[in-house]
């Protein structure tokens, strides 16, 4: 016995350097990104036992394999027969002369989504939750015949219980609906929606449920996106989630500012498509014809197109649209986020679009609700600044919205922040729309916000204290994680 107990040492050491191994093996064969893989390789061998079990729980893509599972099952959904790319004519009317270039963009959008570019759309933004959540309400008491709902966070709370109720009487009155809530979002508020299922009179499902603890705010693979579909005709999509917080008009201690958009046409297939999908991940019943599917007239001028985005079938979609965008751009970018993390990628290509001279104005939060986020944000500002990129801090309450201008004439908004999470690790909804009215519109909203943005200069950067500058530095050394 005492040889046995002598020799376990020896034992569970060489068991370490296996399992490191073979951990070690997984992460450079499977990263795409060396400097991920990288860091995944040394924290495992730095850490012993505890940097393997970390890899294990946050560092395999597990989704990606059940996802291709489903699908070979069931394929994705596809657009209608009848539903084909808009027209060059529809598109160079949306753009106006001054855009014409941009064909180029919705063309490489098309190569990279596989979704056609519709005409006849309409698309209206609203305003925090004052504008939004009246509108949604409306448009749920007005359903004769279906109702899907995804959302990260869904809070019981005055807000909530609003829409809770609403879609109660929905279902009372025989139409169909499916509410759809990420696991970890769905805790950051009590009761869970999820578990009031009984109470509501239709089913609520947790997307991809998970042992993390409350409120981690960090967690992989995650349900972001945010769509609503009434009769399969009227869509709801944006950054916004149901909480409160959104609402100005109940005073919430941690108000947020964000932007929704109601939208109407053919587009609105294409969120009950990306719902339906999710759906069928979840829960494994099929939305498939009436009631979820319907034709959709065309409703206004705008062309746009959805960007599903996600660690599965549709990586890296967005980030593609993104770069295209910016290469594109002749007059201006301009970029409103709450979390603002780009890699050195996404940064050459805004500063060189800044030294082609493009205007480029990035606007984010003066408050922000998560604190690593923006030192690890701050600690990279002077990359863009340098080169001529201008960056401004909108004024309290914090600012949720997330929306890119390029030119006057294309728009994108959606549930994506310009961070790792957003665009490797977590499911997306995002829209590219062609609509110059559309455009100057939110522009002007842009701009007013600017007014009273304070901007960031390169004295501002560099003139941090030194442990400031070492607490934001060591904060973006964990930005692939954040």
């Amino acid at each position: 016995m005492d040889g046995i107990l002598a020799l376990w040492p020896y034992a569970a050491a060489a068991l370490d350097v296996v399992v490191s191994a073979i951990a070690s093996a997984h992460a450079v064969i499977h990263k795409r990104d060396s400097r991920a893989a990288v860091g995944w390789v040394g924290l495992i061998w730095l850490a012993p036992i505890a940097g393997t079990l970390l890899y294990l729980w946050l560092g395999i893509n597990r989704i990606e394999r059940k996802a291709r599972s489903l699908r070979t099952q069931r394929p994705h959904p596809g657009p209608p027969e009848d539903m084909r790319e808009c027209s060059a004519e529809a598109l160079s009317s949306a753009c106006g002369p001054q855009g014409a270039h941009l064909a180029s963009l919705a063309k490489l959008v098309g190569d990279v989504t596989r979704w056609p570019l519709v005409a006849g759309n309409r698309v209206v933004p609203l305003e925090n939750g004052d504008e939004a959540y009246p509108a949604m309400l409306q448009a749920i008491e007005g359903a004769s015949r279906s109702i899907t709902l995804c959302t990260y966070i869904f809070n019981y709370d005055r807000a909530g219980r609003r829409f809770l109720a609403a879609l109660a009487r929905a279902a009372k009155r025989g139409v169909a609906v499916r509410v759809l809530v990420d696991d970890v979002g769905a805790r950051y508020g009590w009761p869970p929606i999820p578990w009031t299922t009984r109470r509501a009179g239709f089913p609520i499902v947790a997307f991809m449920h998970t042992l993390i603890p409350w409120r981690f705010r960090y967690s992989n693979l995650r349900l972001h996106r945010k769509i609503m579909v009434v009769d399969g005709t009227i869509g709801f999509t944006g950054g916004m989630n149901i909480s409160e917080g959104n609402c100005l008009e109940f005073g919430a201690r941690h108000s947020v500012r964000d932007l929704h958009f109601r939208v109407a046409g053919p587009i609105a297939y294409q969120l009950q498509a990306v719902f339906a999908e999710d759906w069928d991940f979840a829960t494994g019943e099929v939305l498939e014809g009436e009631p979820w599917f319907s034709e959709a007239p065309a409703d206004g001028p705008a062309v746009a197109r959805g960007i599903p985005d996600g660690p599965d079938d549709d990586f890296e979609k967005l980030r593609l649209t993104i770069h295209g965008a910016i290469a594109c751009a002749r007059d201006s970018v301009i970029i409103f986020t709450p979390y603002f993390l780009p890699d050195a990628s996404l940064i050459t290509a805004l500063n060189v679009a800044a030294m082609r001279g493009v205007g480029v104005d990035i606007v984010l939060p003066e408050a922000n609700n998560l604190k690593m986020v923006k030192w690890a944000s701050t600690a990279l500002l002077w990359q863009l600044l340098e080169r001529g990129c201008r960056v401004w801090l909108s004024p309290p309450p914090f600012d949720h919205t997330k929306l890119v201008l390029v030119d006057g004439a294309w728009t994108l908004f959606g549930s994506a922040n310009w961070d790792p999470r957003s665009l490797r690790l977590n499911f997306e909804f995002n829209v590219e729309c062609y609509d110059r009215a559309l455009a100057a519109s939110l522009t002007a909203r842009c701009r007013s916000v600017i007014a009273r943005a304070r901007p960031v200069g390169m004295a501002d950067v560099d003139g941090r204290p030194l442990p400031i500058k070492l607490r934001d530095g060591v904060a973006r050394l964990f930005s692939p994680y954040l």
